[in-house]
Parts: structure tokens; sequence; C-alpha cells
């Protein structure tokens, strides 16, 4: 098992309540971005940087990725695209991506960015809470306990 991070829109939360738990249960964990990341000294934390592009990060993770990592994306596309190579896959806001919902979640997305593009719906997501995170830590600590 690995856990693998798109980490260009990770938030700061979410990355700590990663390196303690790959800590604690000794799970490698890589972080993917197209900008430098600080992260902890540790054998179990390593930072990959990639060139800056559309979905470099996600592509270098979708090509690495093996049947019972984790991955951590917010990005739907990713998210599909990994599930179908057996992976557990977890928003930073603790949803949980599986094969039975993730058609749905991509057929959301695809309208909500539609809606966008027509002026129809502005703004993003509300700003991550206590809520969101333990979510995040309660989904993350039931999958690496399988």
């Amino acid at each position: 098992m690995h856990i693998w991070v798109d980490a260009d829109a990770c938030p700061n939360p979410i990355k700590e309540i990663l390196f303690r738990a790959a800590k604690r249960c000794n799970v490698p964990l890589t972080l993917v971005a197209n900008h430098q990341l600080s992260i902890p000294k540790s054998p179990l934390i390593k930072f990959q940087q990639v060139e800056s592009g559309f979905d470099v990060a996600d592509n270098y993770i979708a090509q690495r990725v093996n049947p019972g990592d984790i991955v951590v994306t917010q990005d739907i596309p990713l998210a599909a695209e990994v599930i179908e190579k057996e992976t557990e896959v977890i928003s930073p806001r603790g949803e949980h991506y599986t094969k039975a919902n993730i058609r749905q979640r991509l057929a959301m997305r695809n309208l909500m960015e539609e809606l966008r593009s027509i002026g129809e719906v502005s703004g993003g997501p509300s700003s991550m809470g206590k809520t969101e995170r333990q979510k995040f830590a309660n989904v993350l600590d039931r999958l690496l306990a399988k």
C-alpha cells in the first residue's frame, strides 16, 4: 500500500493528517505537485515535483498507482481513472470515491463546469472546516485499517 497525494490544491491541515497517518501506520506517502512543498523528514514521506501544465501531476500519479493504493485528490477525472486501477480514492473533504459513485460525481462535475462556463453558477466550494477534516481522517483511518 502507498498513499499518493495530488498536492497542488491539497489543504495544509489534510497534509498534516496524512503525515501523521503515514508515520503511525508505516505507509509510504508521496505528494505530487508542480511547486515546491515543505514536508517532514521521514523515510516514508516523499515529495515529487513535476513540471507545470495541465494534468501533469494527475498523469504522474495515474501512471504509478497500484491496486490497493490510496489516492487523495479533489480531481474527479483523476479519481475516475485510478478507481479503474483498483485504488481507493478520498477527496480532501473526506468523500470516498468508489466505482459505485464516481460516474455520478463525474456527471455532476461536468454539469457544474458547463453551468459555470455560461455564467449560471459562480463561486467554488465553501471553506473547509473541522467537520471536513474529521471526516477525512475517519475515512483515511478506515482505509488504512483494511
